[in-house]
């Protein structure tokens, strides 16, 4: 760019200058209507790439220097007769941040039209219960207000939202540890048989744990999350983002452990990826572990998995897996998830693995896959 000119119009008028030629002459070497070369000398007009190309051809300019000028020209005009708004750094990280028609398909909020953006901003305020948009948690400069780690990620946020919203719903007695205590062995029963988790919710809301069921946002990699109302008040939610038998009772009794460990009261982590090849590849914090340990434990005692590992290792045939799981008194498809983490092999055993959500959904109280959770309508 030319230093010293504001428009390109002044560039073509010093060089015509030093030419000693006119607009018109300057028209009638390009063939070009004279008034509308005058009036991009004047800034008037603006220079579009053909002109930029003609003239600068002629007068020896570069067209791209034409072409700068008049973007930055353009740019200053625009700045004096616009004023910043800061409210649209706020929606883009709203609205790229989040599943915003996802949340309107699972009536998260109440809007026909993800383009309706005053809608879906107003439906937003009230879904994170802030006081206007520059409140809601999920912004950076946000006060948190959910005591949730810092690492959460816009979707996560929302998803716990939703849970929390749905949790403060729900009716249970009082917990205590003994009854939480008294709740894990009730479950250890119902290992050996997929249609026993039926029995799930109820054992749990009978200890004084709200438990439900919330499908993850898309890409949420939410498996499940404990955190508390109140001191007295713990609750459970699972996404059962993987249908499976040794899953869900692996991930169940991780939440359970933080109940009993009394975790989540000071901050909320979200448990996710806790099964599959990337589960513990990140740093995992002491109550993680013994969270993990916990769940492991409940489904495949480690002692019992290391024999039987001792044993089979490397072959493990189906009748071997059978017979384990019934000395056990489990699913064989919980052995087998138990030897996928053991031994990082994902893509064995899944035979016994089989689906377990259409037996557990009917007793709990369940937000996606189709249904909504019976809540009041947000004031």
């Amino acid at each position: 760019m030319d230093d010293g000119h504001r428009t390109p119009g002044q560039l073509i008028a010093e060089r015509l200058a030093a030419r000693g030629w006119t607009g018109r002459v300057l028209a009638l070497v390009l063939g070009m209507d004279e008034t509308v070369v005058n009036k991009i000398i004047t800034g008037k007009r603006r220079m579009d790439a053909e002109s930029a190309l003609a003239m600068g051809e002629v007068l020896g300019v570069a067209p791209e220097a034409l072409m700068a000028l008049e973007t930055s020209y353009q740019l200053a005009k625009a700045r004096l007769v616009t004023r910043p708004d800061p409210a649209r750094a706020v929606r883009a990280h709203l609205l790229g941040g989040l599943p915003i028609t996802e949340m309107i398909k699972r009536g998260w909020i109440d809007a026909d039209d993800p383009r309706d953006v005053p809608r879906v901003s107003s439906e937003l305020v009230k879904f994170f219960r802030a006081n206007s948009l520059e409140e809601i948690e999920i912004l950076p400069h946000a006060a948190k207000r959910s005591n949730v780690a810092e690492e959460t990620t816009p979707v996560q946020l929302a998803w716990l939202y939703r849970v929390k919203e749905i949790a403060t719903e729900m009716l249970a007695p009082r917990y205590t540890q003994s009854s939480a205590d008294a709740a894990v062995g009730r479950l250890r029963a119902l290992l050996p048989a997929a249609e026993e988790a039926r029995k799930v919710p109820r054992i749990l809301a009978e200890s004084g744990i709200r438990f439900l069921l919330v499908e993850q946002l898309p890409g949420s990699k939410i498996d499940g999350v404990c955190f508390w109302l109140d001191e007295r008040s713990p609750v459970v939610a699972m996404t059962m983002r993987y249908d499976r038998i040794d899953n869900f009772w692996f991930v169940l009794r991780h939440e359970l452990e933080h109940v009993r460990q009394r975790h989540g009261q000071t901050v909320i982590t979200l448990d996710t990826e806790l099964e599959g090849d990337r589960a513990g590849t990140e740093s995992v914090s002491d109550e993680e572990r013994v969270a993990n340990a916990a769940g492991a434990e409940f489904c495949v005692p480690s002692h019992q998995l290391d024999k039987f590992i001792a044993r089979k290792e490397p072959f493990f045939a189906e009748r071997d897996i059978l017979g384990f799981a019934k000395t056990l008194g489990v699913h064989p498809g919980i052995v087998a998830g138990q030897l996928q983490r053991r031994t990082g092999r994902y893509d064995r055993f899944r035979v016994h693995q089989v689906k377990i959500r259409a037996h557990v959904a009917p007793g709990a109280i369940v937000d996606g896959w189709g249904d909504v959770a019976p809540i009041d309508p947000r004031q």
